[in-house]
């Protein structure tokens, strides 16, 4: 069953954590407007699913999962780097593993909306 105050604030802090990865990824300079949206939104639908998912594992595992599998693309992209192909690419699935273990502790933990794997009792 669907928990929306789950999705709401899962999807909230992924957004957070994409202008987060933005900021972090334009401190050596400028960025393209297209580079900007895609990182706000490769970390938001990190949160998303997140929001979404009901994997029966322990909350920590799933954030870190999620975060890992969903960043996988978005790290493809250091290969257009010549010379920092290996750094962008480990760096970038670290920092979502990183994200997605963060969305899922505020989310679980702080705001307390774990996912339900059962429907609950009439």
């Amino acid at each position: 069953m669907l928990n929306t105050k789950r999705l709401v604030i899962a999807t909230v802090f992924g957004v957070l954590s994409g202008l987060i990865c933005w900021v972090l990824s334009s401190s050596s300079g400028p960025t393209t407007w297209y580079f900007a949206v895609s990182t706000i939104i490769a970390r938001t639908l990190i949160g998303f699913t997140l929001g979404i998912s009901i994997l029966n594992i322990k909350w920590w595992l799933h954030g870190i999962l999620i975060g890992t599998i969903f960043s996988i693309p978005m790290a493809l992209q250091g290969f257009y780097v010549p010379g920092k192909e290996w750094f962008i690419l480990i760096g970038t699935i670290v920092m979502g593993m990183i994200y997605g273990f963060f969305i899922e502790l505020f989310t679980t933990v702080v705001f307390k909306q774990g996912a339900q794997t059962t429907a609950p009792a009439p």
